[in-house]
């Protein structure tokens, strides 16, 4: 079973004028806003990354001001899973559970699934907070990571797997989250 006990978020890579060029932009800023805000209420361990900022930017204002409390993990490899410092933090967290959340699908996130599902953890990607250039690329990035065994999930689905229960003070956060961004 999914808790937020054996589980980690992943941010992949959104920045800079890349994240400007993503199909369906503003879903895409909505619903991963929604899913750090989430994950922050239900204490999801969340680790976010960069690639080469000095080059493509740093993380979009948005996003980046709702993980301020922490350091991004600078990359110059695609998948996340090739670089030290991400492999560190995922040792100290150690999850059983991996959510992917970010772009480009098809690259950075495609890779990384790729990487952790070799590595035997159980992957999923948040398919509506991915995305990349085109719908295409997204579509054949999520069929590769599916053909890899990687699991497809939501944003609401994952947040109300975690919670588990309608009931309490953390339930009733939950729902004005998601209902302030709907």
């Amino acid at each position: 079973m999914k808790t937020a006990h054996n589980s980690a978020l992943v941010i992949i890579d959104i920045q800079g004028n890349l994240a400007q060029l993503m199909h369906d932009k503003e879903n895409l800023f909505k619903n991963v806003q929604l899913l750090i805000r989430g994950a922050q209420l239900l204490n999801i361990p969340i680790i976010w990354t960069e690639q080469l900022p000095d080059k493509l930017g740093e993380t979009t204002q948005e996003i980046g001001k709702l993980l301020s409390s922490q350091k991004p993990v600078v990359k110059d490899v695609f998948s996340c899973a090739r670089n030290g410092e991400f492999n560190m933090q995922i040792e100290k967290i150690q999850p059983e559970h991996i959510m992917l959340a970010g772009i480009e699908t098809h690259i950075c996130v495609y890779q990384t699934a790729s990487d952790l599902l070799g590595e035997k953890y159980q992957v999923e990607i948040v398919a509506d907070a991915t995305s990349s250039r085109t719908q295409s690329n997204k579509k054949i990035g999520l069929e590769k990571i599916k053909h890899e065994g990687g699991c497809l999930t939501s944003v609401e689905t994952l947040l109300f797997e975690i919670q588990g229960t309608a009931t309490g003070e953390q339930f009733r956060e939950l729902i004005k989250l998601i209902k302030k961004f709907n």
